[in-house]
């Protein structure tokens, strides 16, 4: 009975230390503003021991584990996450200065275990054109 009880719990613990990332398919910012890239854990889970990664492109720009963040140099005093909110499972990636060389993908990491998970956006200035948005072409 003892024995039961304990795979039931371990099986109750794999259960809720899993989780899913939500984010935005497209954002758009001001050059020279603040733009905010959303990223979170579903159900509030804490990403407080979690290890978090941002990448533009393929290039890690910001990294957060054990507590401590490393930020690529070009990005460096630009990028962070809201430490406060962490706790509440917002793993989002506030970008300061926005610059056009900015612009592109940029994908959410995030590692607890043996899980991984990654959730990507598309950042763009606000009234340029995306280069992702489908085109239509009619014959007149």
């Amino acid at each position: 009975m003892f024995s039961l009880f304990i795979a039931v719990k371990m099986a109750e613990s794999r259960v809720h230390n899993q989780f899913k990332l939500t984010s935005e398919d497209y954002v758009r910012a001001d050059v020279g503003k603040k733009v905010t890239l959303p990223c979170h854990l579903s159900s509030g889970t804490s990403a407080v021991a979690m290890t978090i990664r941002w990448f533009k492109e393929t290039e890690c720009i910001y990294l957060y584990k054990n507590g401590q963040v490393t930020e690529r140099s070009d990005y460096e005093g630009r990028v962070s996450l809201i430490t406060q909110e962490l706790e509440r499972g917002n793993v989002s990636l506030r970008l300061r200065d926005f610059r056009e060389s900015d612009t592109g993908d940029y994908i959410c990491q995030v590692i607890h275990g043996e899980q991984k998970e990654e959730a990507g956006a598309f950042l763009w200035v606000r009234g340029g054109k995306c280069s992702r948005t489908p085109v239509m072409f009619l014959n007149t």
